[in-house]
């Protein structure tokens, strides 16, 4: 095992405080007003300190994109392993409930992730689009184990030969053996809960939204019985 030496971990701590940091900004003052500035300051440094670990405040933007679609990976994915690998309907829940749960106390990062984008600046596929497929593929997971296992019933509702074009391409793109059909399910399941999930972690129930967890429940079983299970 390689040797960490003082100068790796005193640039790992350094990265550590400045996502610390980008985290405290985008929960004060939000992802449009991000300052590598203020990030020195508070770490009691010369900007140009800073700047060597991220160029910009696009850079430091994209550092706190992967972290928040890693930590919401890791949120999902720790919730669906606390479910036997056989219960496919409690491990499509899991993972909701994990997305779910992370976003109501992350809004700041959430909004980040799903809310409206920060003016002139664009994600780089190349670093965010595998974290930020995280999610996505651990529901095409339990849905292509729910397949194989005979467990899944393939929904009877026809698609236009362009679109079973486009969802045999999403996945064979994607590395599993799902039925177009049944691919278009899974992305409405992946659409549907980040739609449920933006609306009450953006307030659109309204204030008093006392049955949105009720209402969460119900989406899940709709959910389900729309991809087959």
């Amino acid at each position: 095992m390689p040797m960490v030496t003082p100068r790796q971990r005193a640039r790992e701590q350094t990265l550590v405080d400045i996502t610390r940091l980008g985290r405290e900004q985008l929960a004060t003052v939000g992802a449009a007003q991000l300052s590598v500035r203020s990030i020195a300051r508070d770490l009691g440094v010369v900007s140009s300190a800073v700047y060597r670990y991220v160029k910009s405040r696009d850079d430091l933007l994209t550092l706190l994109v992967v972290d928040a679609y890693d930590e919401l990976g890791e949120a999902a994915e720790a919730a669906e392993r606390r479910r036997r690998r056989a219960d496919h309907m409690g491990r499509l829940r899991a993972v909701a409930h994990g997305v779910r749960d992370w976003a109501l106390a992350e809004p700041a990062r959430y909004a980040l992730l799903f809310g409206s984008p920060v003016p002139d600046y664009e994600a780089p596929a190349e670093q965010t689009t595998g974290p930020g497929l995280r999610v996505p593929m651990l529901l095409v997971g339990v849905v292509d184990d729910a397949w194989q296992a005979g467990a899944l019933v393939d929904p009877a509702t026809p698609l236009s030969k362009a679109l079973a074009k486009d969802m045999a391409g999403v996945a064979d793109g994607l590395g599993v053996e799902l039925s177009p059909a049944v691919m278009a399910r899974s992305m409405f399941a992946w659409t549907s809960l980040f739609g449920a999930v933006s609306f009450e972690v953006f307030g659109q129930y309204g204030r008093d939204a006392s049955y949105s967890r009720r209402l969460f429940e119900h989406h899940l079983d709709r959910i389900a019985a729309e991809v087959g299970l």
